[in-house]
């Protein structure tokens, strides 16, 4: 593994299921169970992975390892239930809670697929669940990819028998982690791109420095913000789960209207739910009181498409709840996310990751789960947007409606939000701790409500701008252009002659 990895291998506990998750709904009528078995199984050969466990190395000498698991059995990983009678959404997603709430078993490949029929409309559903030491959200998309159909009359290959790898020894593991941990830093140092010339140093460092003085002025005022911290605290072992959505016509409409990226648009949206939780506990308490989201950012190059580790940094953006103005909260997510861009092309992001691969394993165990267990105050909540396929995906012919993230919660941070993008819909799913959240429905709808509310004033601003044209219009064409020539007339006629002439000459002298 590498080190992210192994980080977040190492931060699963009783109460802090560490796996990523989605629930798909498809157009009916449901496949069998067999079908969706057969189904995966020859879909495994292309992603190895899902047929191997979590080895740890003895005394944490090494991060743990991937070993092919010789008691693999498809039946308990791919599962089967039903939802009674309506089969309404509602029941769907306190199934869907209770389902992610639940630990993987991290004796075996970290993974399950679940089955659910009996949906209203003749409707059917799949949830999954993969442990985050296997994927990143990005990585999770390229596997949904894989596993799933890009055609509907798609032909599948015929499940082929498996042999499982020989295990190494507890001798040779041991033997192969003190290798590594001996020559793994040295060829990462002998890997990395030449300096170059002296000259280019300086001037590369001086313009990162310049980028990052920029920032840490910003970045260090965030430790006097007002915070909302009563959104902190400690996580139990349950989960409530909620979800809301949007159309990308409506985010692409405010982002025309007012600037910014949908991005900043989302995470707006966002801060208008938080800000109705708080107002509905009675806790907003001040025009400046922020709650600050970590925002995962991808640093997954082109040439790493497909590969299933993680990518990931991260940065802290403050959504400013206190703000009453929407406009004012979008303006003032689009600075802090315009500032972190640069700070982001300034630094590598992929060296700072990389820079876990030269921690000695139990120092990396141990760090994730003091930092953990002893919770943290300057983070409320985890916001992550993963960009999804934007072509219709089937599974066994049906094709796929919609699809809802999961993102796990750790560390104090008792509510995360996962944003994914599916054809023309980017839907909220909102995870957080069961008695930290019992309001969690007012969060979603007022994500929905902070959607909406947008989109109306992006309405008024572009009819405003339309009227505003439409009168300018109207003004230059009652001037005319007779009245502006027989204004040019009787400028003429007033003028001196003798003016003209030396201000001629004057320009001529000046030409020459």
């Amino acid at each position: 593994m590498s080190a992210l990895d192994a980080g977040f291998f190492y931060a699963e506990s009783e109460n802090t299921p560490m796996h990523v998750g989605s629930v798909a709904v498809f157009d009916g009528p449901a496949p069998t169970y067999g079908d969706v078995v057969r189904l995966i199984l020859s879909k495994l050969p292309k992603v190895p992975r899902y047929r191997q466990r979590v080895r740890p190395v003895p005394m944490q000498l090494g991060r743990p390892l991937w070993v092919d698991d010789p008691h693999f059995q498809i039946l308990y990983h791919v599962r089967h239930t039903a939802v009674p009678k309506p089969g309404s959404d509602e029941q769907l997603r306190n199934l869907a809670g209770r389902v992610l709430g639940q630990r993987l078993d991290m004796a075996k490949p970290l993974w399950e697929l679940w089955l659910v029929e009996g949906l209203a409309d003749d409707r059917w559903a799949l949830i999954s669940k993969v442990h985050h030491c296997m994927v990143d959200g990005v990585a999770g998309t390229d596997l949904m990819q894989l596993m799933f159909d890009l055609d509907p009359a798609a032909t599948h290959e015929a499940v082929q028998d498996w042999t499982p790898r020989r295990s190494p020894s507890t001798v040779e593991i041991m033997a192969a982690s003190v290798t590594e941990g001996l020559t793994h830093p040295v060829q990462q140092l002998a890997n990395a791109p030449t300096i170059g010339s002296p000259v280019r140093v300086v001037k590369d460092l001086a313009a990162t420095g310049k980028t990052l003085a920029q920032t840490v002025p910003s970045i260090a005022k965030q430790a006097v913000t007002p915070t909302a911290r009563s959104l902190n605290g400690p996580i139990g072992p349950h989960r409530r789960w909620a979800w809301t959505e949007g159309r990308f016509e409506e985010f692409k409409a405010v982002r025309t209207a007012f600037g910014g990226t949908v991005n900043d648009v989302v995470l707006t949206a966002i801060t208008s739910g938080f800000r109705d939780l708080l107002k509905a506990r009675g806790e907003l308490s001040s025009e400046k009181l922020v709650v600050r989201s970590m925002v995962p950012v991808s640093v997954r190059r082109a040439d790493q498409k497909g590969s299933l580790n993680n990518q990931v940094s991260a940065v802290f953006v403050d959504l400013p709840v206190g703000l009453s103005d929407p406009i004012d909260r979008l303006a003032a997510i689009r600075g802090q996310m315009d500032e972190y861009k640069r700070a982001m092309q300034a630094v590598d992001a992929n060296s700072i990751i990389a820079m876990g691969n030269f921690v000695a394993p139990t120092l990396l165990s141990m760090g994730v789960r003091a930092a953990l267990q002893a919770g943290q105050m300057w983070c409320q909540a985890v916001t992550t947007n993963v960009p999804g396929p934007r072509v219709p995906l089937y599974v066994l012919g049906k094709r796929m409606v919609s699809a809802t993230a999961y993102v796990p919660i750790a560390g104090g941070t008792r509510c995360s939000i996962g944003i994914f993008s599916y054809l023309n819909t980017m839907t909220f799913g909102i995870n957080a701790d069961f008695d930290g959240y019992p309001d969690v429905d007012v969060l979603s709808g007022g994500i929905r409500r902070g959607i909406e509310q947008l989109l109306t004033l992006a309405k008024k601003h572009t009819e405003q701008e339309i009227a505003d044209e439409a009168d300018a219009d109207a003004a230059r064409e009652q001037a005319g252009p007779a009245p502006r020539k027989a204004a040019a007339r009787t400028t003429a006629k007033k003028a001196p002659a003798p003016s003209k002439r030396p201000a001629r000459k004057t320009t001529s002298a000046a030409a020459r």
